[in-house]
């Protein structure tokens, strides 16, 4: 009997742009009892479509079938699967460090160390963003927590395929 893992998967998804797309993508989710990791949706080169990056943890079968089923919806035009090793993929953390007159050096350290930048500076605080893969910017928040985080906004995974989709699963419908 063969053991089913598990594991994270990166879905680019070409849509419409046009109301309640977003919506009824959320409810095939929502329906089915998938929990989405990360959702980012943005406008592309076209006006006409958005592209919803969309990071699901589930078994290899039921990606298929979230696959078909998102497949089926007529608002979308394309779904291609995003390997890591063959895409670029990023996130944005918008991060506010607790600094006084003794920490904000070793703050201002780390935020050149991770090559983030400090975008705004208070008498207390010092707000950082910086982006790069998921494990870049879970080890900045580990290394700036024992300072004192005062707020943090972290983007969901935006991603794409490097070069002409090479190595992609592309399960384009059009």
């Amino acid at each position: 009997m063969t053991e089913t893992t598990k594991h994270s998967h990166t879905l680019s998804v070409l849509v419409e742009n046009s109301p309640g797309v977003l919506a009824r993508v959320a409810s095939l989710f929502s329906r089915r009892a998938y929990n989405i990791d990360s959702l980012a949706v943005g406008p592309t080169e076209d006006p006409n479509y958005s592209r919803m990056t969309i990071v699901i943890d589930v078994e290899s079968h039921g990606l298929a079938q979230v696959i078909q089923q998102l497949d089926k919806l007529i608002n979308v035009i394309s779904i291609i699967e995003l390997e890591p090793v063959v895409s670029v993929q990023r996130e944005l953390l918008l991060v506010k460090v607790s600094t006084d007159a003794t920490t904000r050096s070793q703050v201002l350290e780390t935020v050149q160390l991770f090559r983030a930048k400090v975008v705004d500076v208070a008498q207390d605080a010092v707000t950082i963003e910086a982006t790069g893969n998921s494990e870049k910017i879970q080890a900045l928040l580990r290394v700036l927590e024992p300072y004192g985080i005062k707020e943090l906004v972290q983007s969901g995974l935006v991603a794409m395929s490097r070069g002409l989709k090479p190595g992609s699963k592309d399960l384009d419908k059009k």
